[in-house]
C-alpha cells in the first residue's frame, strides 16, 4: 500500500508561514508550502481594484496600432489591460502587429491563459532584465511602448531607462492597488502571541502594507513601561520571525521598515521563495 510522507518528515513540517498576498488573488504560494509540510496563514494585505480614471488607457487602447510594443509586468496588468480591451468591444487581433513583452513566468503563463504568446521574457525575474535584453534594443529611439502599470507605488526605473535610450514610452494607469484597511483578527492573534515563524513578502508593497497594518499592534505594546517606544514594540513583536524576501527590491524594503531579511529568493518567483524557505529550514536542521 502506497501512501504520502508524513508531514512529519517534510521540511517545513514545524514551521507556521504568515503569506502577505493580494486579497482576493488565490494563493499558489500557499499551497507550495503546505506541500513541504507548512502551516500557513494567509493575509490579505493588498487591495487590487480599478484606477481613478480608465481615460489614458481607453485612449491606448484605441490608438493601439501606433504601437510597437506592448509592456506587462505583472498578472494585474495582464487581466486589467484585456478586460478593458474587451469592455471596449475590442478582442486580442485588435493588437496586430504589436509584439508583447513581459516579465516574468507568470506573467507569461496568465498571457497564454488568454490565448496570447509573448513574444519576449527577460532570463531574468525582475523588470531591470527587460531592458538589459530588450530583443530591439539597438532600434529603441524608433519604437513606441505601450505600458499599462499599476497606478501609484511601482517602480520607476524601467520607464526611465527606457525613455533615456530614447524609446516612446505611453504610461497608462491600468489598476490600482492599496493597502487592506484592517489587520484580521487571526492573524493579530497569532503575530500577539508568538505563532508565526516565518513572515514572507513577495513584493515591496505588501511590506509596506504589512507595515502600516501592524501599528496599532505596536501602539498597543508600547504602552507596556517594559517596552519603551514604537521601535522597541516592533522588536519585540518581530523578535521570534524570520523575513523571507522574494528579491533584492523587495528585501531593501524589509531592511528599510524591519532592518533585516534573513532569508531570500535567488529565483524571484514564488517556487524561488519557496525553494529558499526549505533550504534555510534544512540548513537550520542539520
Amino acid at each position: 500500500m502506497s501512501s504520502q510522507p508524513s508531514s512529519q518528515f517534510l521540511p517545513l513540517s514545524s514551521q507556521t508561514i504568515l503569506v502577505t498576498r493580494a486579497a482576493g488573488q488565490s494563493s499558489q504560494f500557499t499551497t507550495l508550502l503546505q506541500q513541504q509540510g507548512a502551516s500557513v496563514i494567509e493575509m490579505p494585505a493588498l487591495e487590487i481594484r480599478p484606477p481613478s480614471s480608465w481615460a489614458a488607457l481607453d485612449r491606448a487602447i484605441v490608438e493601439l496600432a501606433t504601437f510597437d510594443w506592448l509592456i506587462l509586468t505583472s498578472t494585474n496588468g495582464v487581466e486589467y489591460f484585456l478586460q478593458r480591451l474587451e469592455q471596449l468591444g475590442r478582442d486580442r487581433s485588435s493588437l496586430g502587429s504589436v509584439k508583447i513583452a513581459v516579465v516574468g513566468q507568470k506573467t507569461a503563463a496568465c498571457l497564454r491563459q488568454h490565448g496570447l504568446q509573448p513574444d519576449f521574457i527577460p532570463p531574468d525575474f525582475v523588470a531591470d532584465a527587460l531592458i538589459q535584453y530588450f530583443p530591439e534594443r539597438e532600434r529603441l529611439s524608433e519604437l513606441k511602448l505601450l505600458f499599462p502599470r499599476v497606478e501609484t507605488g511601482g517602480r520607476e526605473v524601467l520607464v526611465k531607462e527606457l525613455t533615456a535610450q530614447g524609446a516612446t514610452v505611453v504610461e497608462v494607469a491600468a489598476y490600482e492597488s492599496g493597502c487592506a484597511q484592517t489587520l484580521a483578527p487571526e492573524v493579530a492573534d497569532a503575530l500577539q502571541r508568538g505563532k508565526i515563524d516565518i513572515l514572507t513578502f513577495a513584493s515591496s508593497k505588501t511590506v509596506t502594507c504589512f507595515y502600516q497594518l501592524i501599528q496599532p499592534l505596536l501602539a498597543d505594546l508600547s504602552k507596556d513601561p517594559a517596552v519603551s517606544s514604537l521601535e522597541a514594540a516592533l522588536a519585540h513583536l518581530m523578535a521570534g520571525i524570520k523575513i523571507a524576501s522574494i528579491g533584492p527590491q523587495t528585501s531593501a524594503t524589509c531592511q528599510q521598515r524591519f532592518g533585516r531579511v534573513d532569508i531570500e529568493a535567488e529565483d524571484y518567483t514564488l517556487e524561488g521563495l519557496t525553494r529558499a524557505i526549505v533550504q534555510w529550514a534544512t540548513n537550520r536542521g542539520a
